[in-house]
């Protein structure tokens, strides 16, 4: 199923990362195969527009894209990145 549509990329990232907490991370390849199953040629086409979704929520700050354990500008990182859902006490103050 690569019919995906991007409320449904968004809902899954947000979903599995929340599901992760604040100490773990999400890999974006979790997310095209719990939208397209694990067939790699259905899976691997959803990476893009998964990635585009990533961008836009870590924008948003929803989530956080991370490299090697870091933060990353959402505008800026290349390779292998990892999904977190954003600090919530980052936007409350405690």
């Amino acid at each position: 199923m690569s019919d995906a549509t991007q409320a449904d990329i968004t809902q899954t990232i947000l979903e599995l990362c929340a599901e992760r907490g604040t100490k773990k991370t999400a890999c974006p390849t979790e997310v095209a195969r719990l939208l397209a199953g694990s067939n790699e040629a259905d899976w691997r086409k959803l990476m893009p527009a998964i990635r585009q979704e990533a961008i836009r929520l870590a924008k948003a700050d929803r989530i956080v894209i991370k490299r090697k354990g870091k933060p990353v500008d959402p505008d800026d990182f290349k390779g292998i990145y990892r999904l977190a859902i954003a600090r919530m006490e980052a936007k409350d103050g405690g």
